[in-house]
């Protein structure tokens, strides 16, 4: 009875199941990528984003007070304080005065200090120095503490990559700069292609079918194909070190789904209403206007979100052209690869940067998925 129309099938189960671990793995990296954008360079590296509520141990490395903060209390000169920053709480398991032993001594436990003198440390980080002699110097001595860090989140990596003078300027251009690459390259081929689409929908000329066939097939030509052919033609004309290119480039690369995913919906649509406006004498470019574009805007819509993500995540053709050794049009994914070299370290900061570039992708996803998939299924279904 399974196969019956309108009964429900002994398999939805697994279906639902499928449905929820799809969605769970695309939101991970997600969740984990603005989990990480509000922790610290510690907390990251020494545990993941799911821990980012617990308790984690961490390697710290810390300086006492510097010889100028000594005090003299009877024949002793002290050095007092505690390791931890300011706010900041934890329980030490062990500690150390050299790299090569780090866990050298329990909380309590006195260590020996190389130029004289001792040292120890208690479990909540508070050291005491003391020495029969004035300590030299001028730094304080270095120290290395094991301990359960209590969790910490916190707006500064926001802060450093939206206001401080040397990101915010490279990241508020880049992102002003995607927008630039990403609107026209959204907008123009979504008007070729509707127009292509209409013609291939609902006008008989010789040839139609050969032309769907080759939309088709370009369907599947590797983007990477046509890069350096396209490349020495936009150079040749002049237009392969700016936007044009890069807008041509998008546009071309996204014609063939753009006229498939168009061209299938227009065709489902009622046939009676295109030949009844042709008898009223409607035009053909009256009727592509008035009736064709506000019937199809669901798969308008959803080719416009395949074309923004595509082209706001790109990378590859920015590179090939957008020539620009200024970093006057450097995209945000461009602008990413440079934080990767200029502070490959800064795993704070690398997420923090990451989250703001798909911000804006995510917003537009979220606002636009019901035309998504109203437009997809329409074309997909008779």
């Amino acid at each position: 009875m399974d196969n019956i129309a309108g009964t429900k099938s002994t398999l939805s189960w697994a279906v639902n199941l499928s449905v929820a671990a799809l969605v769970i793995l695309w939101l991970l990296p997600t969740v984990g990528l603005f989990v990480s954008s509000f922790r610290t360079a510690d907390q990251i590296a020494t545990s993941g984003w799911w821990r980012a509520l617990g308790t984690s141990e961490q390697n710290i490395i810390v300086r006492a007070g510097a010889p100028e903060t000594q005090v003299q209390q009877g024949d002793l000169y002290v050095i007092e304080g505690n390791l931890f920053e300011e706010g900041v709480s934890g329980e030490v398991s062990s500690w150390g005065i050299s790299s090569r032993a780090i866990n050298a001594f329990q909380p309590g436990e006195v260590a020996e200090l190389r130029k004289g003198g001792t040292a120890t440390v208690d479990s909540s980080g508070n050291y005491r120095m003391e020495n029969t002699e004035p300590f030299e110097g001028k730094r304080g001595q270095r120290m290395f503490l094991t301990a359960a860090v209590p969790p910490e989140l916190t707006f500064d990596n926001y802060h450093v990559m939206l206001l401080d003078e040397s990101n915010s300027e490279g990241m508020a251009k880049a992102f002003f700069n995607t927008l630039t690459v990403t609107i026209p390259a959204t907008i123009i081929p979504i008007l070729i292609a509707a127009f292509a689409a209409y013609a291939l929908a609902w006008m008989d000329f010789p040839g139609r079918a050969l032309l769907i066939a080759a939309i088709v097939g370009l369907l599947v030509v590797p983007l990477q194909l046509a890069l350096i052919p396209l490349l020495k033609l936009h150079l040749g004309i002049g237009i392969g070190k700016g936007y044009m290119g890069v807008w041509l480039a998008h546009t071309g690369f996204g014609l063939p789904l753009a006229i498939y995913l168009l061209r299938n919906y227009m065709a489902g649509l009622p046939r009676d209403l295109i030949e009844n406006a042709r008898v009223d004498g409607a035009t053909e470019f009256q009727i592509f206007t008035k009736l064709i574009l506000p019937l199809s805007f669901p798969a308008l819509a959803s080719f416009a979100i395949f074309q923004f993500l595509w082209t706001w995540n790109d990378l590859l053709v920015a590179k090939v052209f957008l020539i620009d050794s200024t970093g006057q049009t450097t995209v945000m994914t461009n602008q990413i690869v440079e934080l990767l070299g200029t502070r490959g370290g800064n795993w704070e900061i690398l997420a923090t940067a990451a989250f703001v570039s798909i911000a804006v992708p995510l917003a537009v996803f979220f606002a636009m998925q019901k035309y998504l998939v109203r437009g997809l299924l329409t074309g997909s279904v008779k």
